[in-house]
């Protein structure tokens, strides 16, 4: 219904991601603040490049699921299938460098992780396994699809695409773990004013 000819569901849902895409863009920030806070003295250059590498991939990842998500196939085959590809590669890419630098950065010069990195680091690590996987799977059932038109192939092929929108959700509900103490405010400075002189 979402990406169907039924105007309310369609529109409904290009809404939702319309509204949910700026925080989305806050949060990629945030993580390259997040993991510039860790102190990595030797490679100091190529961590904190890939840092910016990984927030880029994330804007970039985020920007190509909006556009996906207002130009259908319906619309234009050619600039969705174009989206769609950047944005699994974008997403695979990110959730990969994501791991290393999370994992680099919580454990550079025999630090610990606490219980909760430990968790986040476990569940991104898992969800970016099992999407790359379901992933592979999705392909494989794709071209397996159009090039024999077996019975039931394109089911499992749709089975697996539902399977990676999941595992990407997962992995980057992550962000709740990672930024547990915080939060976001819309509006401006308070100033206060001290009563004791």
């Amino acid at each position: 219904a979402a990406i169907g000819g039924y105007i309310p569901q369609r529109n409904v849902w290009r809404i939702c991601i319309a509204l949910h895409a700026f925080p989305r863009f806050l949060i990629a920030v945030a993580y390259f603040r997040f993991h510039m806070r860790f102190l990595v003295e030797k490679w100091r250059k190529l961590y904190s490049t890939l840092a910016g590498l990984c927030t880029l991939l994330h804007v970039v990842e985020n920007f190509a699921l909006v556009v996906l998500t207002y130009i259908s196939s319906l619309d234009d085959r050619e600039i969705h299938e174009s989206m769609f590809v950047l944005f699994m590669v974008t997403s695979e890419v990110y959730m990969l460098l994501t791991c290393l630098l999370y994992r680099w950065g919580h454990t550079i010069g025999g630090r610990k992780m606490t219980p909760n990195e430990i968790q986040s680091y476990h569940y991104k690590l898992g969800m970016f396994v099992s999407n790359f996987i379901i992933f592979m799977m999705a392909v494989y059932m794709y071209f397996r699809h159009n090039w024999y038109c077996e019975s039931g192939v394109y089911t499992g092929f749709a089975a697996c695409e539902y399977l990676v929108v999941f595992t990407n959700i997962a992995f980057h509900y992550t962000a709740r773990l990672d930024f547990h103490d915080q939060y976001l405010s819309l509006k401006g400075e308070s100033h206060r004013t001290s009563k004791t002189a």
